[in-house]
């Protein structure tokens, strides 16, 4: 009887193992999702133009983040750029979010595949072109 229950309790905990794997995989869709965690690699910069501050990597990263279900994104950058927070969006199309306010000159969209950031504030550009 003892053994019995240790071979359930392997093959539930393998089992739970399996499913936790494979629920966040790269095809998860940041507009679905109420809870989203993802890494962007690509080309990232930052200037801020106050103190001339000017980083380029085209080997960069960004780690996006949604907690619960409301529409505000956090964006980690790679190489000490400044994080940007609480960036509101809507949703445009099937699976494409966009930055509430976004215009031809600042913008942030992001699906399962891909980021794009030109996002100007106070005297500071966060640029983006990476994917998943």
């Amino acid at each position: 009887m003892k053994n019995l229950f240790k071979v359930a309790g392997i093959f539930l905990l393998t089992a739970f193992t399996i499913v936790s794997f494979y629920s966040c995989s790269r095809s998860d869709d940041p507009a679905d999702n109420d809870f989203f965690a993802g890494t962007y690699k690509g080309n990232v910069s930052y200037r801020n133009n106050t103190n001339s501050t000017t980083i380029n990597n085209a080997n960069g990263s960004v780690f996006v983040t949604k907690i619960a279900s409301g529409t505000r994104y956090n964006f980690t950058f790679s190489d000490k750029i400044p994080d940007l927070n609480g960036v509101e969006f809507e949703k445009k199309g099937d699976n494409t979010l966009v930055s509430i306010g976004a215009n031809d000159t600042s913008y942030i969209r992001i699906d399962s595949n891909k980021l794009r950031i030109f996002y100007t504030k106070d005297g500071q550009t966060w640029t983006a072109d990476c994917n998943r």
